[in-house]
This record gives C-alpha cells, sequence and structure tokens, in this order.
C-alpha cells in the first residue's frame, strides 16, 4: 500500500456517500456535512498514510466504547468485568432494550451496545463522574498517543438532552438490580465518553493500539495482551452492531463504528490499525462510503483474515 493507492481508494468510494444520510436523532450531529471522507493507516512504526478530510475533527460516539471497555478491564479484571455483562452478539438494534427483557439475568449481551456501553462506563473507577470521565479522556489521549483530545460540549449537550432511550435502558437495569450506582451520574460519564473530539489519525492509532497488544508506537506497553485481545475479539464479534457477521465476511477484518462516521479496524496480523470517516450512515449506523474504503484498504493488502 502506497499514498497513491489509499488516494485511489478513498476517491473511487466517493460515490457511495449518497447512499447514506448523516445521524439526526443528535441535534448536533445532523450539522456535520455528509460529504466528509477519509482513511488512515497506521503500522507499528509510528508512521501513517492518510488520504482525505482524515484532520476534521468529529465525534467518537460508540467507538470510545472499545477504549472504556479497556480501561474497565484495567479497573476491574476481566473476571469482574463480565460478571455485568456478556459476550455475545445481540442481533438487535445497538439502542433495542429487549434482550435486557428477554435474558434471564438482564445483563447486556455485550459491551458494545448501548445498555453493555453504560454498564461498562459504571465500573470505571473514580471519586465522582467528572473524575470517572476525565480518567476516561486521559487513557484515550494516551492510547491514541494524541493530547489534543477534548470534549465536544455542544455535541455532550445535545447527547444529554436527547438520550431519554438511554435512561430508558439504565434505568431498566437499575430497576433488575444489575446496574449499580447513580443513574444520572453513569450516564453523565457515558454521554460525554462519547462526545469526545477526535481524528481519523487517532482512531488510526486506537486501533493499533488494539492490534499491538496494548503497545504504543513507543514500546510502551499500556494494557495486558490478554486485555487487547479481548477488546479486539468483541470487536469482531460485535463491533458492527447488528450488521457484525456481515461486515465481518465481506471485510474479512475487525470493525468498530460510531453514529460520528468512525469506523475502526484493528488488524493484529499485522500490527496495524486502520480507520475511517464518512459521516453518511446507514440505517444500521454505519459509514456507508467508509465501509466501502474497509473492503478495498482489506483487498488491496490482503488482510482477510479468512
Amino acid at each position: 500500500m502506497n499514498q497513491d493507492v489509499l488516494s485511489k481508494i478513498v476517491e473511487n468510494n466517493k460515490g457511495l456517500i449518497s447512499q447514506g444520510a448523516v445521524a439526526t436523532y443528535i441535534p448536533e450531529l445532523a450539522k456535520v456535512s455528509k460529504d466528509y471522507l477519509g482513511a488512515v493507516i497506521a503500522f507499528p512504526d509510528g508512521t501513517m498514510l492518510s488520504a482525505g478530510d482524515t484532520k476534521v475533527r468529529f465525534a467518537i460516539e460508540s467507538i470510545s466504547k472499545t477504549v472504556v471497555l479497556a480501561l474497565a478491564l484495567l479497573d476491574n479484571g476481566e473476571e469482574e468485568v463480565f460478571k455485568h455483562v456478556h459476550k455475545e452478539p445481540s442481533g438487535d438494534a445497538f439502542n433495542s432494550i429487549k434482550k435486557l427483557e428477554t435474558e434471564p439475568d438482564h445483563l447486556p449481551r455485550n459491551p458494545f451496545i448501548n445498555a453493555g456501553a453504560i454498564m461498562t462506563a459504571s465500573l470505571i473507577k473514580g471519586k465522582d463522574p467528572e473524575d470517572k470521565f476525565n480518567r476516561i479522556l486521559e487513557f484515550m489521549k494516551k492510547i491514541s498517543e494524541d493530547d489534543s483530545l477534548e470534549l465536544a460540549t455542544d455535541i455532550y449537550l445535545s447527547e444529554k438532552a436527547t438520550g431519554d432511550t438511554n435512561r430508558g435502558l439504565a434505568y431498566y437495569m437499575k430497576g433488575q438490580g444489575v446496574l449499580s450506582g447513580n443513574v444520572e451520574d453513569i450516564l453523565d460519564v457515558y454521554f460525554k465518553q462519547c462526545s469526545i473530539y477526535v481524528t481519523t489519525e487517532s482512531l488510526a492509532k486506537i486501533a493499533r493500539f488494539f492490534a499491538n497488544g496494548g503497545v504504543l508506537s513507543t514500546g510502551e506497553r499500556v494494557i495486558p495482551k490478554k486485555y487487547a485481545q479481548i477488546v479486539s475479539g468483541l470487536i469482531a464479534t460485535c463491533g458492527m452492531y447488528d450488521q457484525s457477521g456481515e461486515y465481518l465476511d465481506n471485510i474479512g477484518i475487525p470493525g468498530k463504528s460510531g453514529v460520528g462516521g468512525g469506523i475502526i479496524s484493528p488488524v493484529s496480523s499485522k500490527k496495524i490499525g486502520v480507520a475511517v470517516f464518512g459521516p453518511a450512515l446507514d440505517a444500521e449506523g454505519n459509514s456507508v462510503a467508509g465501509m466501502g474504503i474497509m473492503k478495498d484498504i482489506s483487498k488491496e493488502m490482503e488482510l482477510d483474515m479468512f
């Protein structure tokens, strides 16, 4: 892969933008231009290939769930975390309550659907919601090797004002006795983690971090290899919501999306991180042109794990 090939891949997928639309259920996201498109490949030696709109800042949204899961594992250990959330694909929409009602233990199916991410956020250590969020932000800065990451206050307030479905999920779990702590405090952490401004470049470095077994490009180990493997495995099986199986079958590498338009793919076999940004989403909430780029990169670099 070289710069010209990546630029051509991005250009060739711009035609898919018209098939998607920006997220509108969060008012601030509705203001983002659907025409942005970019891709970054981060290599283990610290070098990167970039093409398109890779320096545009956008909300990380559900990709934050990978980072928070890693921090929850550090704070609590694997056994404790998975007493509170399962590891299975849901087959339902990311904000569905259906599985919570039908599971005998009323636990979320995985950490990447909204109910599971709210549960994971509740496991982060800290003296108050602000302290917990600051720990998440600092951890994200570290593993993305990007100190410029910050809370997008306008998006956070928009998330908070329109987050009633997430409140329903959280209060249901609280009512069933499986979620501990103050619900509004937990949700405040969750809304903020989803509202961190990132770029495609910072996302590619997060993906590389997981692909490289929890090690930064400097060689510093931040989390145990086992925790990175857990996160990457769940990205592969649960990262694209109820489109996860189709994504893995068609593209052959793990993928975690966010309704801000980002997708990350940690490719452990090559220790590289791939990230795309395209705010035009399909019905499942995944970037239409972004998935096209991922498919072409996977084919060009022969990344398909199957």
